[in-house]
């Protein structure tokens, strides 16, 4: 079970680094755009390529980001009510999230499938193939979906979920 363990949060914490890789390549991709405009040289298809890569980090990061307690939850609730009822509606709170992102990845999986069938291309100057970019959302939903259900198992089986907070909070000091 160490390995499967292991496993998961390597993946979680992979996943977070490609997604910040993700955000260096937007920042080369428009520091590469201006210097291109400045030269009067043309770079076709750098706005696309800015916006595929914003997209994978967004989807990269969705994993790692729910372990590392950054995506909203309605904490004030749950640490307001009995240990009983706080159990179950983390239990319904997880449950419903995983149905939806398993839901989520399945579409969004045909809707990569349909593109590649029909060899979909970009409208944008690139002319990229559409299923390589729209591929990271079956990944990180894909990595979403895990990671919410590794966290309902592990509300089920330990009675708490595994979402770390990382962030330092604030009390207006």
């Amino acid at each position: 079970m160490t390995v499967l363990r292991r496993t998961l949060d390597f993946l979680y914490r992979a996943a977070g680094v490609l997604a910040a890789v993700c955000l260096i390549v937007i920042l080369l991709l428009i520091v590469v755009q201006m210097l291109a405009r400045w030269t009067g040289a043309i770079f076709p298809g750098a706005p696309d390529y800015a916006g595929y890569a914003m997209a994978a980090a967004s989807f990269f990061a969705f994993a790692n980001a729910l372990n590392r307690g950054a995506h909203i939850r309605v904490s004030v609730v749950l640490n307001a009510v009995p240990a009983g009822i706080k159990y179950l509606l983390e239990i319904w709170c997880f449950g419903l999230a995983t149905a939806i992102v398993w839901y989520f990845t399945y579409y969004a999986y045909w809707f990569v499938y349909w593109s590649w069938k029909f060899t979909e291309i970009s409208q944008g100057q690139d002319a990229s193939h559409l299923w390589i970019p729209q591929s990271v959302m079956v990944i990180g939903g894909g990595l979403l979906a895990v990671a919410l259900t590794d966290n309902l198992v592990s509300v089920l089986l330990k009675g708490e979920h595994r979402i770390v907070r990382d962030t330092i909070e604030s009390h207006g000091e």
